[in-house]
């Protein structure tokens, strides 16, 4: 797959795509030309960089975590880093279980005009 076509497939920019090599977490094969082409199979790699991403993770994290989606092995050390990756996103989602409940409450005071939000939000 050409450049282009693997951005669009994985709603990305070719810029993220070249970022993405640079840090080595995406690999492309080049034509005589020197055009890069990838794999099918980098719009799926693409899309789970991206997750990882917004979940947080580094690009060196991620770097480390690549060849473990591909081979399904990890060094004790990466076992403890993933341990340590997924122990922080479990916080990030209960911060953001309690934000959402926060917003929930400030929407109901402005829809209901008897509930106290601010007797709500104490508890």
């Amino acid at each position: 797959m050409r450049i282009g076509d693997v951005a669009a497939a994985a709603g990305v920019s070719t810029r993220v795509l070249r970022y993405y090599e640079q840090q080595r977490l995406l690999t492309s094969a080049r034509t005589p030309a020197g055009h890069r082409t990838y794999e099918s199979s980098a719009v799926e790699r693409v899309r789970l960089i991206q997750l990882f991403y917004r979940a947080g993770l580094s690009s060196r994290t991620i770097r480390e975590v690549l060849p473990c989606v591909d081979t399904g092995e990890a060094a004790p050390e990466l076992l403890t880093l993933l341990a340590s990756e997924r122990q922080r996103v479990e916080r990030q989602i209960s911060d953001l279980f309690t934000v959402r409940d926060r917003l929930d409450m400030v929407i109901e005071a402005t829809t209901d005009p008897d509930y106290d939000c601010a007797a709500a939000l104490a508890s």
